[in-house]
């Protein structure tokens, strides 16, 4: 006599349903808003720790004391077609305009304010600064050039940032002034906004006018594409705030989770790249490939510690094969949480171990910082919540008391992503 048998029968979900969920989930609203606002922290406070800390040998790097002369970068910006608006002048005034924009708007970034347009200033100091010297840099200005084109995309400035908070008022005094039967939007005039996106135009025509000496033609086509759209995304929600708003925030969400995707991707492809290229080293192969770098003086900022930590066989040799192990592993094991997660705790430390043992600091805050896109999301918020509770303590406020963003927006139920 055979068991009971359960007689609930699992109906499988039709495919045109699927569909229609995928698509919901990628246009209803943008993937991880967290991970977009950490990696917006990590680039802009990396770039600004650099600008600031190099600020002493400005004019040698970039400005026009630098061995690579003003006559030279022109003639490779010829060839390369690399944007960077450093060579519409020559002259010191101009120089030190773009490089104190350019902490400006790291700065500004930082703490997210106005990021839509802050961000595309961000996006042309990098660029302008790097292109005007290709030679200078660790690595890490690499990663940096892409991920300010990347960061543009993206809506990075929904969580932790003074955007969210101003948004997060002017929510709550729509609430005010609907339970108290006025209109909604009363009193509120966006000054800085439109004082911007003009600034920022004027600042596109002379990026159209000297075209022949800035750089290939695409960039300020998506500057100006950016810029409109900026402006048009100003007057749907003044003007329109119906269905054409809807349509904008699709297109938004659309483009800030093709971007996020772009930013994994890339992540991915640097370890994987670097990973099968060190395989193919004999150094790598016989373990011995970490002792060389640890021994040049160029690359020991602390001797004794480096030299250690390279005097023990063993642990150069469990660095060197860990290193490549963990490089190559990562890619493929995004779908195991668990792995992934102790892998990433794995390549932080290792970028924290090169920039005390090898000096290089930027490199490594870059790296981490795109590292970060992948950090779970409940990690991220328990995060948040600490550096709220520990601002509170040190400015003597009282908490508020209230949930965490995913909590107050219902989303906390939502369907899980590779970022957490």
């Amino acid at each position: 006599m055979s068991g009971p048998t359960d007689t609930r029968v699992r109906t499988r979900e039709p495919f045109d349903r699927r569909i229609a969920r995928a698509v919901q989930a990628v246009t209803g609203r943008a993937l991880g808003p967290h991970q977009t606002a950490i990696v917006r922290i990590g680039f802009s406070l990396t770039w600004l720790v650099f600008l600031l800390r190099e600020l002493p040998h400005r004019h040698e790097m970039y400005g026009p004391d630098g061995p690579w002369s003003w006559e030279l970068a022109s003639r490779l910006i010829a060839d390369n077609r690399a944007f960077t608006v450093l060579m519409w002048s020559d002259g010191r005034v101009w120089f030190e305009f773009v490089y104190g924009l350019a902490v400006l708007s790291a700065a500004l970034l930082l703490v997210g304010w106005h990021t839509r347009a802050v961000s595309v200033v961000f996006m042309v100091g990098v660029l302008s600064l790097q292109n005007r010297s290709v030679f200078l840099g660790d690595g890490g200005d690499n990663v940096l050039h892409l991920a300010a084109i990347y960061l543009v995309l993206t809506r990075c400035g929904q969580v932790w940032s003074l955007d969210a908070r101003r948004a997060a008022r002017e929510a709550a005094r729509d609430a005010a002034h609907k339970a108290a039967g006025e209109a909604v939007g009363d009193g509120r005039r966006d000054v800085v906004g439109p004082l911007l996106w003009t600034v920022l135009g004027g600042f596109l025509l002379a990026t159209t006018w000297f075209s022949d000496v800035t750089g290939e033609w695409w960039l300020p086509v998506l500057l100006w594409v950016l810029w409109l759209g900026h402006g048009l995304w100003w007057l749907a929600c003044r003007l329109a705030p119906g269905e054409p708003r809807t349509l904008l925030d699709v297109l938004a969400n659309l483009t800030h989770n093709a971007a996020l995707v772009v930013i994994m991707a890339e992540v991915c492809l640097i370890y994987a790249t670097a990973g099968w290229y060190k395989i193919q080293g004999s150094r790598w192969q016989d373990g011995t490939a970490l002792y060389y770098p640890l021994h040049l003086d160029y690359f020991s900022p602390w001797p004794e510690l480096s030299e250690l930590l390279g005097s023990s066989g063993i642990m150069v040799l469990l660095l060197t094969y860990g290193t490549v192990i963990v490089q190559i592993a990562f890619p493929f094991t995004l779908f195991h949480r668990k792995v992934k997660n102790v892998l990433l705790v794995a390549m932080m430390l290792e970028h924290a171990g090169i920039a005390v043992l090898l000096g290089l600091p930027v490199f490594s805050l870059a790296m981490i910082s795109a590292d970060a896109v992948f950090l779970p999301t409940v990690f991220l918020v328990a995060l948040g919540a600490r550096a709220a509770r520990g601002r509170d303590r040190l400015l003597g406020r009282r908490s508020a008391g209230v949930l965490p963003e995913q909590r107050r927006t219902g989303e906390e139920h939502g369907p899980r992503t590779l970022v957490g």
